[in-house]
C-alpha cells in the first residue's frame, strides 16, 4: 500500500506540473501573438505534445483514484444490491482495463515508439524526435496496469472506499 501512495503522488506531481507548463505555453503564446504581434513558432507544438501527455498520464491518474466514469457507472447500481456481484464485476472491469492497457497502450505503444526511433521522424518545429512524444502511451499504459493489478489482487483502497459510498446517490 506504501507503494501505490507512492505512485499516486508521483502521477499526481507529474500530471500537475504537465498542466502547469501547458498553461504557461499556450499564455505564452496568446501574448506573443497579440501583444507583441510575433507568434512563437514553437509554442502550438509544445501545447499538442504536452496535451498528450496530460491526457494520457490524467487518464491513468483518474483510474487509479477510480474516478474514471465508464468504471463507475454500473457497479454504483448493484452496489447496494449485491456486494458480492459488485466486487465480481469490479474484478471483470479491471481484467478488461488492464488486457487493454496492456495490448494497445504498452506493446501498441512500445511498438509505435521504437517504429518512431527507428524512422527518425521528428517533430515539423522543434526538430525533436516523435518517440518521446508517443512514449507517452506505454507509459501512462503502465501505471493504468499497475493500478488494475493492483485493484484486483489488493481490493480498493480504504480512502476510496470511504469516498465512493459517500458519493453515492441517495435513492
Amino acid at each position: 500500500m506504501k507503494m501505490r501512495k507512492k505512485i499516486d503522488r508521483l502521477l499526481e506531481t507529474f500530471v500537475v506540473i504537465i498542466m502547469s507548463v501547458l498553461v504557461l505555453d499556450v499564455v505564452w503564446n496568446v501574448v506573443s501573438r497579440y501583444l507583441l504581434d510575433a507568434p512563437s513558432s514553437f509554442s502550438v507544438e509544445v501545447a499538442r505534445y504536452l496535451l498528450i501527455w496530460v491526457g494520457l498520464f490524467g487518464g491513468a491518474y483518474a483510474t487509479g483514484k477510480k474516478e474514471h466514469i465508464a468504471i463507475e457507472l454500473m457497479p454504483q447500481k448493484i452496489q447496494k444490491k449485491n456486494p458480492a456481484k459488485r466486487r465480481k464485476l469490479d474484478i471483470l472491469i479491471r481484467i478488461l482495463v488492464s488486457v487493454f492497457a496492456l495490448l494497445v497502450l504498452v506493446v501498441g505503444g512500445t511498438q509505435l515508439v521504437f517504429i518512431t526511433f527507428m524512422m527518425g521522424q521528428v517533430s515539423p518545429t522543434m526538430q525533436i524526435p516523435l518517440g518521446y512524444v508517443y512514449l507517452a502511451l506505454p507509459l501512462s499504459g503502465a501505471f493504468i496496469l499497475f493500478y488494475s493489478i493492483h485493484e484486483i489482487v489488493y481490493g480498493l483502497p480504504q480512502h476510496l472506499k470511504e469516498k465512493t459510498m459517500t458519493s453515492e446517490p441517495k435513492s
